[in-house]
C-alpha cells in the first residue's frame, strides 16, 4: 500500500554499489523519508546519500535524475513516495 506523495520512479539500479537512479517529479532532500514500492519491492528509508553526476547534493528538484544509496534492491519501474513527517 502506497503512503505519502509520489516523488518519482526508479529508472536503474546498480547492484554492486546499491544505488537507485530515480527520476523525480517532486523535490526531495537529505533526511527525507522515502517509501520504495513495486511488485517485488516494499521498504522505507531515510535519504542519507544522494548524488547528481557523482556530486553529493542536499536537495534534488523535480525533473532531475538522482542516485540514492538504498538498503535493499530496487527495480526499474518501482515507485518512490515521499513520506510525511510524523
Amino acid at each position: 500500500m502506497a503512503e505519502g506523495t509520489r516523488a518519482g520512479q526508479v529508472t536503474h539500479y546498480y547492484n554492486n554499489i546499491s544505488v537507485a537512479i530515480v527520476e523525480l517529479i517532486q523535490t526531495i532532500s537529505m533526511g527525507d523519508r522515502l517509501h520504495f514500492l513495486g511488485s517485488h519491492t516494499d521498504f522505507r528509508q531515510t535519504v542519507k546519500s544522494m548524488q547528481v553526476e557523482h556530486e553529493e547534493i542536499e536537495t534534488a528538484s523535480a525533473g532531475q535524475e538522482v542516485g540514492i544509496k538504498v538498503k535493499q534492491r530496487v527495480r526499474p519501474g518501482d515507485s518512490v513516495f515521499l513520506l510525511e513527517e510524523e
